[in-house]
């Protein structure tokens, strides 16, 4: 018996020393919750190269998109939780569980840290006779339903903030979804009166002139649009910033997080990094482990409270 252990013991270490460090057993995977060539896919596909520089390791970007992002936070939710596996998340965990599509929330992953922030703003077409929010709102209140605004889908973050932003007007609009391609052509179109919509797919029609930004939907102006005032610049108590950054399995090891921590700050204050971000219209933004997840659980109960108020909450 006390040989048995011994041969026991021996093939034990020896599997335990064959071990390699992370991450040098392979590549890591981070999974996108959307399409390839959406703004989601493109800055996970920038961070990835920066982490793959930081980490001597390949990080491979692999589209899973559908549901709401159920699909994708399903997938790594359930993989080996030993920092190889990685899910571009967002504020799409809470909205995603608090709908119904997702039978788990945050507290499935480890957060890693947060990568970047994304200003939600509204628009109109440039020759529409609303020049402000408060004209759009004042409209709004005027003939409800009447007034036409479009967003991404049902459940989305622009579904969210739209829905959010009426609450807080009293105002009702005739709410349009479009899958996230058609919410442009849209309003140029002349199919909805405005839209809310993230700013990368804006800053074209922006620059041609084409259409004109009334507000965005965050607590402090975005950079890239430092002339286009807050919500609650102009009277309403609307402020969702979204984010995305990286999430791991629950149970990751600390040491493992940390390591994958340090390669998304060194990539998120590089050159490239910010250079890739203001040309997509996204704004660098880190935040480590522990204030990422503190930021994840209260804007939890945030996004609860909304969608109940607006009746998404299932």
């Amino acid at each position: 018996m006390r040989a048995l252990l011994t041969v026991v013991a021996f093939w034990a270490c020896s599997a335990s020393a064959q071990e390699a460090p992370f991450p040098q057993r392979g590549p890591i995977e981070i999974t996108v919750l959307f399409p390839a060539g959406s703004s989601a896919d493109v800055t996970a596909r920038i961070l990835a190269d920066g982490m793959s520089a930081q980490l001597g390791q390949r990080v491979l970007v692999v589209n899973r998109p559908g549901a709401g992002g159920a699909i994708g936070y399903k997938h790594v939710a359930g993989q080996k939780p030993d920092g190889y596996s990685l899910v571009w998340n967002s504020n799409s965990i809470s909205t995603t569980y608090h709908s119904g599509q997702l039978p788990f929330d945050y507290r499935a992953f480890e957060p890693v840290a947060r990568v970047l922030v994304e200003s939600v703003v509204v628009a109109v077409r440039s020759d529409a006779k609303w020049t402000n929010l408060r004209q759009l709102m004042d409209a709004a209140r005027a003939e409800p339903k009447k007034i036409s605004m479009g967003h991404s889908g049902i459940g989305s973050h622009t579904h969210i903030s739209l829905a959010t932003l009426m609450h807080a007007a009293g105002a009702e609009a005739n709410e349009v979804p479009f899958g996230a391609a058609q919410v442009i052509p849209s309003l140029l179109g002349g199919h909805v009166d405005a839209i809310v919509q993230f700013p990368a797919a804006l800053a074209g029609p922006v620059k041609q002139g084409q259409v004109r930004l009334l507000a965005a939907l965050t607590t402090a102006r975005d950079p890239g649009f430092p002339d286009v005032p807050t919500a609650r610049e102009q009277g309403f108590d609307v402020a969702l910033d979204a984010w995305r950054g990286i999430a791991a399995p629950k149970g990751t090891p600390p040491a493992v997080i940390a390591v994958l921590e340090r390669a998304v700050r060194a990539t998120t204050e590089s050159p490239d990094f910010a250079k890739g971000s203001a040309h997509l219209s996204v704004r660098p933004a880190f935040a480590p482990a522990a204030a990422f997840g503190q930021l994840i659980e209260k804007e939890d109960v945030a996004l609860a409270r909304v969608m109940q108020l607006i009746g998404l909450k299932k």
